[in-house]
């Protein structure tokens, strides 16, 4: 039996200026909007080429709000794999995403880590070989 994680729910305070963040700063694909209520939305994104796991990009409600930016408590939350570390490095310098952390040279890979809308902690990372 295979297995494999299908989503993660990423709390946002607006699905569009989410889905903008995504899909303009970070290139991301619009893999699904579809409209569930009045208030809610399936809203979907994934790096360019991602055949597995997807964000599933969810509007904060209630008591949600205060884990908007924080899911993790300050860690990095999410690890995006690149084959182009400088391609997609200067693409987050052009687009204003806040680098966190410059990139250094690792064991494992070049890594960088930055900070999505909300505040979030990313790594990129380019895998050695």
């Amino acid at each position: 039996m295979i297995q494999f994680i299908a989503y993660i729910a990423l709390v946002v305070k607006d699905y569009d200026e989410a889905i903008d963040f995504y899909t303009k700063k970070l290139n991301f694909d619009l893999v699904e909007d579809t409209k569930l209520s009045e208030t809610k939305r399936w809203v979907l994104v994934a790096p360019k080429g991602s055949k597995e796991c997807k964000l599933l990009l969810a509007k904060a409600v209630g008591n949600q709000v205060k884990a908007i930016g924080n899911q993790s408590g300050g860690r990095v939350f999410l690890f995006l794999h690149t084959e182009d570390f400088d391609r997609d490095y200067h693409n987050l310098l052009d687009q204003n995403v806040k680098i966190y952390r410059e990139p250094s040279i690792e064991e494992y890979g070049k890594v960088c880590v930055f900070e999505d809308l909300y505040g979030n902690l990313w790594d990129l990372i380019e895998k050695k070989p």
